[in-house]
């Protein structure tokens, strides 16, 4: 699937090889199941989940007090993290990288150069013609 891909997210799952993304907070013992909920949107549309990628907040460097910034406002994760999910996406052929956080359009086009593949959010699966 080519990065630049556009329209409905069904349309852009349907047949695709899909990473699951996600920024969590250290405290949120319900990320499993927030990705599992999030895999099962993927799956309904006809993507299939390769890889699923989580970066916990507030394990250390400060703790959960600094879960409210994001370790990148370009990215929305830590500058290796992001490399970690440009490489797996790369090397997967990966066609749509879904994050469960919402994302501003600066982060989808960013993380959508890095990864090689088309970003949306979660929020995007619920939104009817995004």
């Amino acid at each position: 699937m080519r990065r630049d891909s556009t329209g409905p997210p069904t349309s852009i799952l349907a047949g695709a090889d899909v990473v699951l993304v996600g920024l969590f907070s250290a405290k949120d013992k319900e990320f499993g199941g927030k990705l599992d909920r999030l895999a099962a949107s993927v799956k309904a549309r006809g993507g299939r989940v390769v890889s699923r990628h989580v970066q916990r907040r507030g394990v250390s460097h400060g703790g959960a007090a600094e879960m409210t910034e994001s370790f990148s406002r370009r990215t929305l994760l830590s500058p290796g993290k992001a490399r970690e999910i440009a490489q797996a996406c790369r090397a997967a052929k990966v066609g749509v990288a879904v994050f469960v956080n919402p994302l501003t359009e600066h982060q989808r086009a960013v993380l959508g150069d890095m990864f090689g593949c088309r970003v949306i959010s979660g929020e995007d699966l619920l939104t009817p013609g995004r």
